[in-house]
């Protein structure tokens, strides 16, 4: 699986070099039309050379699309909200990331097009070498007793 996947992105470097398009835009990460989207989507990205390693060690995966560059999981919309991603990390609200030439390189066998935040959270924490840390939402709340 991994000797495909890095076939398909050395490809993409390949066609991406021969354009000089300069095109300095955004386009959004289109999902197989096949996979339920019904939660909304984001993106977050990662510098390609943590990709392999985060692929290997994470329980599930969903659809994962690459360049030359980085590397973006497809996330819920909203997994943002509460979590401080590394500055090595890109949130692509979503999933409007800048127009390169990212392809689908993953595709889960489930239905659902997510890769689950929380587990991609803390190994993007673990492999830059930063310490995990949840913002705060607010003031704290009391459960009023029954």
């Amino acid at each position: 699986m991994l000797r495909q996947t890095l076939s398909q992105l050395l490809g993409a470097r390949r066609t991406r070099t021969g354009e000089g398009n300069g095109t300095t835009g955004r386009i959004r990460l289109p999902l197989p039309p096949a996979l339920s989207a019904s939660l909304g989507y984001d993106a977050v990205g990662v510098p390609a050379q943590y990709g392999f390693r985060l692929m290997s060690h994470l329980p599930r995966a969903g659809c994962v699309f690459a360049d030359a560059d980085k590397w973006w999981w497809i996330v819920p919309s909203g997994s943002d909200l509460d979590l401080d991603w590394p500055e090595q990390a890109s949130y692509a609200t979503g999933a409007y990331v800048p127009a390169g030439r990212p392809r689908l390189i993953h595709a889960p066998e489930s239905r659902t097009p997510y890769t689950p935040p929380i587990p991609l959270f803390l190994m993007v924490c673990q492999v830059t070498g930063v310490a995990p840390s949840w913002a705060r939402s607010g003031p704290p709340r009391a459960v009023s007793a029954p």
